[in-house]
């Protein structure tokens, strides 16, 4: 089973708070990084200005702070919440002020994205103010599926007005009727806060402030694949099992002499843990320290000598597969190719969402004749890109055998993440 761990290390003599997903071996999965001292817009709902709607764009810019404009798509204006509004006859124009949220980072020269189309993401459920429909995901099982949308049906059934639409998360399946409509209620109650309670505050205000960037990556695993969540931070253990639904109350013993709990088990079998050892840091038990390293290199070593070559740069991400050492042990075979291009497969799959690279990828994997094998090879990448949470398409190999694909943008890629970490703190 995965292992979710959240705990500080320090990279290039900077501090940072790591929360990375390991597998059974302790390899890296996914990560997302912070700066100790910097702070992401990400997922944060601010009331908007709009600074000017361009037509042959179609999109609007938005100021959420002084200085700091957003770039909202017109496809996403749907249903708006406007606090302030300059004309009736017109669906947006300058001047206007409205709730929106950031759904993309500034990616280098490109401002933050904006929607007006609000999530509020739960384990179980995600209300959406815009799309007022009720979903569920795919990745349930039909029978599941179908009971878990009568509950929601039912709870939202005689209700006037309802201003948001639900989607109901994998992780559903492991919740019960109570737990489920628990968190149905509280996110409805937040979502009522914020739209009721907007008209009264000034524009550039921030209306609602997203977890912390390892809540909301611990949110979004599935806990089919989590074994154990394990933590230095005694704070953030404490805030881990509340999200599990333990109180206070249980992180201590009973009796004359009460002491500590620093592990504990949830209904669902999953293990929390606050790891306190003054000899061994988290981060060098672990290997994260020197894997977050690895992962900011251009070169990756195969087990079996080949290497890939990932190369970021202004308009795609290019990788190249190398036979490296293996060709002076064995003979050039097509198979060998196949061999090699598999094992590089599954490794670029990793590489791309520990990287976090998004947008348009270009794979040269090591020339094949075999048509059939091409179209394994492709079946492969596309089976193992499927393991991440972050949507990836797999589109097709082209005539010089360059395996195009794209993975949406949402997060920084890591190392963005810490080179703009790192300009914050010199800042």
């Amino acid at each position: 089973m995965n292992r979710f761990i959240i705990t500080t290390t320090e990279i290039e003599k900077k501090e940072y708070r790591i929360a990375a997903l390991c597998d059974a071996r302790q390899k890296l999965i996914e990560v997302t990084t912070e700066s100790m001292t910097g702070t992401s817009v990400l997922g944060n709902i601010y009331i908007g200005r709009v600074e000017n709607v361009v037509k042959n764009l179609n999109a609007a810019f938005v100021c959420i702070a002084p200085g700091q404009n957003c770039y909202l798509p017109l496809q996403e204006l749907k249903n708006p919440v406007f606090t302030k509004k300059q004309s009736e006859k017109k669906a947006i124009c300058a001047g206007d002020e409205l709730l929106v949220q950031v759904v993309k980072e500034a990616l280098k020269t490109k401002d933050p994205s904006v929607s007006t189309n609000l999530t509020f993401t739960g384990k179980y459920v995600i209300l959406t103010t815009g799309k007022r429909k009720i979903g569920a995901s795919s990745k349930l099982p039909k029978e599941k599926r179908e009971k878990l949308l009568k509950i929601v049906e039912d709870f939202l059934s005689g209700k006037e007005q309802i201003p948001y639409g639900v989607i109901i998360r994998t992780n559903a399946a492991q919740a019960s009727k109570e737990e489920l409509l628990l968190e149905l209620a509280q996110l409805e109650a937040e979502v009522q806060k914020i739209i009721s309670g907007a008209k009264y505050l000034i524009r550039y205000s921030l209306v609602h402030k997203e977890e912390q960037p390892w809540q909301k990556m611990l949110n979004g695993l599935y806990e089919t694949e989590l074994g154990e969540v394990v933590t230095d931070d005694r704070e953030i253990f404490e805030t881990i099992c509340n999200m599990y639904g333990v109180g206070a109350k249980q992180l201590v013993t009973g009796g004359s002499v009460r002491s500590r709990v620093d592990e504990i088990l949830t209904g669902h079998g999953l293990k929390i843990r606050y790891y306190e050892d003054e000899m061994v840091s988290l981060s060098a038990l672990s290997g994260i320290t020197s894997q977050l390293h690895d992962a900011l290199r251009e070169r990756v070593w195969l087990k079996s000598g080949a290497y890939l070559i990932i190369q970021p740069t202004e308009a795609l991400t290019v990788i190249d597969v190398n036979t490296g050492s293996v060709l002076k042990k064995k003979r050039q075979e097509d198979t060998l190719f196949y061999q090699i291009n598999r094992e590089a497969a599954k490794e670029i799959a990793r590489q791309i969402r520990l990287r976090n690279i998004s947008g348009i990828i270009m794979i040269d994997f090591i020339n094949m004749k075999d048509e059939k094998q091409k179209e394994k090879l492709l079946l492969l990448l596309e089976n193992e890109c499927r393991k991440d949470r972050i949507h990836c398409n797999v589109v097709d190999m082209t005539a010089l055998n360059l395996v195009e694909m794209t993975r949406s943008k949402v997060r920084r890629p890591l190392l963005e993440q810490i080179t703009v970490c790192r300009k914050m703190q010199k800042n």
